[in-house]
C-alpha cells in the first residue's frame, strides 16, 4: 500500500482553465484548491472547490511573482502538506520557468528550461521545430512594426493575423481588438495591421493562409509528459464550435473526444524528441485539401478547454499528482472514451454547427447522458453560483447572435 502524501494544489490564475483544474482535483481527491491571480474572474467566483487567496495586480512582474509565492507559502510553514504549483496561463508558465530555481523546494512542480520555452512560445521558432519533426502548418509569414506597411504576402486572402507574443498582445488595447483576426481583403488587412501597431503591441505578427472549413474541422490535443520526459497521456478533441466573441476567438466552446493513432504517435515522437515536461496543448485544423492536420500553435500548459480530458475519464489532476507528488512509473494512456464537453448551452451547438454528422453525434451523446458542462458541477452548487451560471449561459446566446463569423475590424 502506497504512502499517502498530503498536498495542496496552488493554481495560478482564475479563469475557466483554473476552475477545470480545481474541479479535476476535487473529483479525484475531494480537495479544495487555492488560487493566486491578478484578479477574480467569473468561473472562480463563489466557489466551494477553489478559493482565490491572493490577488496581486502586478503578478506578471518577476520580482513580485516570486515574492508573492514565497510569502503565500509561509502560511503552510510547519505543515506536512506539499504545495503543488499549477500554472494555468501562458503568462504564468513563463514566470514559473524564468523563476523556477527560487521556488524549488518551496513548491512541488516540474517544468522545462527557459531555452526550450523560448523556442516553443515564440511562434516563428515553434514552426521551425514543427518542420524539424515533420508537422504541417499553414503557409506562414511574419511582419514587424518596422516593415508591416505594404508587406507582400506569399499566399492569397483570406489571411489570419495573430500575435507572435501572446502575453504582450493580451496587455495591449485598441478599438475592435480581437484575439485573432481574419482579413478578407488587402484593404481590411492593412487596416487591421495599422490598428494593432498603433497600440502598445510592437512585437511581430504571424500572418497565415486561411485553412478552409468551419469550426468542426478544428482539433485540440492535450498531453502530459512526465519528469522522465516521456509522454504519459494523450487526448484528442474534435471541436464542434469555437467562441466568437472578440476576446474568445479560437477558444473552444464544445468538443467531442476523438482518436487518431497516427497523430498520437507523431505527437509522442515530437514531445519526447524535444525533451518536454508538463502539460502541452495543441491547436490544429484538418485540411480537407490534402488530408493533413495543420498545426497552429502549442500552449505550454493545459488548454482552457482541457476539462474535456477529465470528462472522458482521464482526470488531469491524477496524472500530475502521480508524477510530481508520488513519482510513479506511468505508462502512456490514450483517452478514447467519447463525451460531449461544453461551456455553452446545447441549443447553441445545434443552432450554429454546420456539420450535420457532428450534430448527429452530439445528439447521440446527449441521449446517452454523456455530456459534461464545465461550469455546472454538483460538488459546487449554491444559489449565488447558480445565478452566475444562468447569466453566463444566457450571455452566450447574445454573444453568438452578435459576433458569430465576425473576425474583422468591427464590432
Amino acid at each position: 500500500m502506497e504512502e499517502k502524501i498530503e498536498f495542496q494544489p496552488v493554481l495560478l490564475g482564475s479563469d475557466i482553465n483554473v476552475y477545470g483544474m480545481a474541479r479535476s482535483f476535487h473529483e479525484a481527491y475531494g480537495i479544495k484548491s487555492v488560487a493566486i491571480g491578478k484578479g477574480i474572474l467569473g468561473p472562480c467566483t463563489a466557489s466551494k472547490i477553489v478559493s482565490v487567496e491572493v490577488i496581486e495586480p502586478n503578478l506578471e512582474d518577476d520580482a513580485v511573482f516570486v515574492k508573492t509565492l514565497l510569502n503565500f507559502a509561509k502560511r503552510y510553514e510547519g505543515s506536512q502538506k506539499k504545495l503543488l504549483l499549477v500554472p494555468c496561463g501562458d503568462n504564468y508558465i513563463k514566470l514559473l520557468v524564468r523563476n523556477q530555481e527560487q521556488l524549488r523546494g518551496v513548491y512541488a512542480f516540474e517544468c522545462i528550461d527557459e531555452a526550450l520555452l523560448m523556442r516553443l512560445s515564440i511562434k516563428e521558432s515553434f514552426y521551425e521545430v514543427c518542420t524539424e519533426h515533420g508537422f504541417s502548418f499553414p503557409k506562414t509569414a511574419t511582419c514587424s512594426a518596422e516593415n508591416y506597411k505594404g508587406i507582400q504576402l506569399p499566399f492569397d486572402f483570406p489571411v489570419i493575423i495573430k500575435p507572435s507574443n501572446s502575453v504582450a498582445y493580451w496587455n495591449c488595447r485598441f478599438p475592435h481588438k480581437k484575439k485573432v483576426f481574419v482579413a478578407e481583403s488587402r484593404q481590411e488587412f492593412d487596416a487591421i495591421l495599422e490598428a494593432i501597431y498603433s497600440s502598445s503591441y510592437q512585437d511581430h505578427l504571424i500572418l497565415q493562409e486561411y485553412i478552409p472549413g468551419d469550426d468542426s474541422n478544428m482539433r485540440v490535443m492535450n498531453c502530459y509528459c512526465g519528469r522522465d520526459k516521456k509522454v504519459k497521456l494523450i487526448a484528442l478533441g474534435n471541436a464542434l464550435l469555437e467562441e466568437h466573441s472578440p476576446e474568445g476567438i479560437g477558444s473552444y466552446a464544445a468538443i467531442i473526444n476523438g482518436y487518431d493513432e497516427k497523430l498520437n504517435e507523431q505527437m509522442k515522437g515530437f514531445l519526447e524528441g524535444i525533451g518536454y515536461v508538463g502539460f502541452a496543448n495543441f491547436d490544429m485544423k484538418y485540411d480537407q485539401r490534402d488530408g493533413t492536420y495543420k498545426l497552429f500553435e502549442m500552449n505550454l500548459r493545459q488548454g482552457r478547454s482541457s476539462f474535456f480530458v477529465t470528462a472522458s475519464g482521464c482526470n488531469l489532476a491524477k496524472w500530475l499528482v502521480d508524477d510530481v507528488i508520488y513519482h510513479k512509473n506511468m505508462p502512456c494512456t490514450v483517452a478514447k472514451n467519447k463525451v460531449l464537453w461544453t461551456i455553452i448551452p446545447t441549443k447553441i451547438i445545434f443552432d450554429y454547427v454546420q456539420n450535420e454528422q457532428v450534430k448527429a453525434e452530439a445528439k447521440e451523446l446527449i441521449r446517452a447522458k454523456k455530456v459534461c458542462q464545465s461550469y455546472y458541477y454538483k460538488g459546487d452548487r449554491s444559489l449565488k453560483r447558480w445565478i452566475h451560471f444562468i447569466k453566463n449561459q444566457y450571455h452566450y446566446f447574445e454573444k453568438y447572435k452578435r459576433y458569430f463569423g465576425n473576425k474583422g475590424l468591427k464590432d
